[in-house]
């Protein structure tokens, strides 16, 4: 009696994504697919990283922009000083209306 040899089904790993393949040996066929487990791109260190300069850039709008109001008020009552000045120089005339245009 001629011994059969007998061929079972052998297991690969992925050396890239870590998947598991059952693959028969005999019909050179993939039986089962195991996917990879699930990576975890999340870092605490990073994610803490990134909040603390999220903190620190909202910080920075906050304290250009009440330099920016305060310099606003500034410039708001210089701009009226200006034309307060050139309209008093003016003569006061009455205002055209539409219907006066007819």
């Amino acid at each position: 009696m001629a011994s059969k040899k007998t061929k079972a089904a052998f297991e690969v790993g992925c050396p890239h994504c870590g998947a598991k393949l059952t693959v028969d040996a005999e019909m050179h066929a993939v039986l089962e697919h195991v996917p990879p487990p699930p990576k975890s791109d999340f870092d605490f260190d990073e994610q803490l990283k990134g909040l603390s300069e999220a903190e620190r850039k909202r910080e920075e709008h906050f304290r250009q922009q009440m330099a920016a109001e305060k310099d606003r008020s500034k410039l708001l009552e210089r701009k009226f000083e200006e034309s307060l000045k050139k309209r008093k120089d003016e003569p006061v005339t009455k205002p055209l209306r539409d219907i006066d245009l007819d």
